[in-house]
């Protein structure tokens, strides 16, 4: 007599087997949690060759060394949301692949493998920036994470068992299959003719790749404007499959959030990471400096560590207001996840602010620039979490909760604290203008005072929506004894309960 099969349930309430299963199959969730982790440390260790930019403390943070950090900057962020368009890919392409066996495991780890060169080739890129063999191999390795999706697609198809029951179900199988290697090959496609440029004309190399991070967005605009010209017209795509990985569709709310966890998390691992290389004192100058006292050598690093302790509190707080937002998100749709992306992409550059801020001590001439690029940094990062709210309210029915919508309980506490650090970088950065003698001082306050501000922000905020419930209750017209109130309430104010 057989053994019974024992029975397991994943996150989707759907069962699948386990242990000795005829077809070997498993289910692909840990797989895939590994894939996410993989790819938001790929994603964001490419800022160390950036933060690692030596400037003496003999040069000055001139023109020549602005120009440098900006290459790097803008290369980075190229970079970054290039990874982000491969972990989108992944994403919708096991939406497809529903199992997984030992095979399409391997491949899966082949394409990871690939994914983790991508810091190295950027390293070249930006070490050699008028070399095109950086650029050249960045496209080679994005070619290959393309060929290993296809092979993935092409294995999963050709043993139907792997594929999600919708199209396990489909009798159209082969067009899926030819559509769906079309939404994986695309990318690539482009990186093959950038490879092909940069032997003899490598800038182009650099557009054709920024085309690569926004193509999903260039072909919904091109399909929108040939249904408005043309008239609307069923694509083949969509009579033949019941399900697709369709690059326009938004990703889930809940992959999202994981990829954007582990993107803060290791910003804040690698702030640690800088501390414990730079800042460990080397024994022989204790022994010399300072006597062979250690507590006092520890005194000489402590700008660094006020550094440290300011940059945590930015990345935490930002998470913080990350968190906030999304416990009140429904849905997420395409233009909250490229915000969402735009966002993570300068909290990525966090790490850089903190470099800039711990060499105030060391090259205090150049604090007023190094002052600003940190301010410009934080500012992004908050800027964009902001606009995946604006985004949102555009189409609050769907996409958020009623507290947080126009009128609700919580709609102006979310505002003020999706809005206090734009406000706070943007402050300090004018400031600094005005005073630039105090540039440190001002950059110092704003570390300090912003996350005290979210400790108080609840109370600031209730007494802001009391005095206002104030002044609305002082207005000279009433309505009149039996009429109804007029509809056109602030929208500030908390709805009642």
């Amino acid at each position: 007599m057989s053994r019974p099969q024992e029975q397991s349930v994943d996150s989707e309430g759907e069962s699948y087997q386990y242990g000795r299963n005829e077809e070997g199959t498993q289910n692909s969730h840990r797989m895939l949690g590994f894939s996410d982790a993989l790819l938001s440390i790929i994603a964001t260790v490419m800022i160390l060759p950036v933060t690692h930019t030596e400037i003496s403390p003999e040069q000055q943070f001139d023109k020549s060394i602005q120009k440098l950090l900006a290459t790097r900057i803008a290369v980075y962020l190229m970079t970054f949301l290039i990874v982000t368009v491969a972990w989108a890919a992944h994403t919708r392409l096991f939406q497809v692949v529903g199992k997984i066996d030992d095979t399409l495991a391997l491949f899966n780890l082949a394409c990871m493998m690939t994914i983790t060169l991508l810091p190295y080739t950027f390293s070249l890129m930006v070490t050699f920036p008028d070399v095109p063999l950086g650029i050249f191999l960045f496209c080679m390795c994005v070619i290959a994470i393309g060929s290993v999706q296809a092979l993935i697609v092409g294995y999963a198809f050709h043993f139907p068992h792997l594929l999600n029951p919708q199209i396990q179900c489909s009798t159209h199988r082969a067009q899926s299959r030819r559509h769906i290697l079309r939404l994986v090959l695309r990318g690539p496609a482009l990186c093959f003719v950038a490879a092909v440029f940069s032997l003899f004309f490598f800038p182009l190399s650099y557009v054709l790749m920024v085309t690569v991070i926004f193509l999903p967005h260039i072909s919904k605009a091109t399909t929108w404007c040939k249904d408005k010209l043309m008239g609307h017209r069923e694509s083949p795509a969509h009579n033949v499959e019941p399900f697709s990985i369709d690059l326009h569709a938004p990703l889930s709310k809940e992959r999202v959030e994981a990829f954007s966890d582990g993107v803060y998390a290791i910003v804040a691992t690698l702030l640690i990471l800088d501390i414990c290389e730079d800042n460990v004192p080397d024994p022989k100058d204790v022994q010399e400096k300072f006597n062979g006292s250690l507590v006092a050598a520890l005194g000489a690093y402590g700008p660094q560590f006020l550094a440290y302790f300011g940059s945590f509190a930015t990345v935490g707080l930002l998470w913080f207001a990350h968190h906030s937002l999304f416990l009140h998100v429904r849905k997420t749709t395409q233009t909250m996840g490229l915000l969402n992306i735009l966002s993570l992409a300068f909290v990525g550059g966090l790490p850089l602010a903190y470099q800039q801020t711990s060499a105030f001590a060391r090259q205090p001439r150049d604090e007023l620039e190094r002052v600003r690029v940190s301010c410009a940094i934080i500012f992004f990062a908050s800027i964009f979490q902001f606009a995946i709210w604006t985004a949102a309210l555009l189409h609050q029915t769907e996409t958020l909760q009623p507290a947080v919508r126009f009128g609700g309980q919580e709609h102006a506490f979310m505002f003020a604290k999706l809005a206090l650090y734009p406000c706070a970088s943007l402050l300090a950065f004018a400031a600094t203008c005005l005073l630039s003698r105090f540039s440190t001082a001002i950059f110092h306050l704003m570390q300090i005072a912003v996350p005290f501000a979210f400790l108080l922000l609840r109370l600031l905020v209730r007494l802001a929506l009391a005095g206002l419930q104030v002044l609305w209750d002082l207005r000279p017209e009433h309505p009149q004894p039996g009429q109804s109130e007029p509809e056109s309430q602030s929208q500030l104010l908390p709805a009642p309960c």
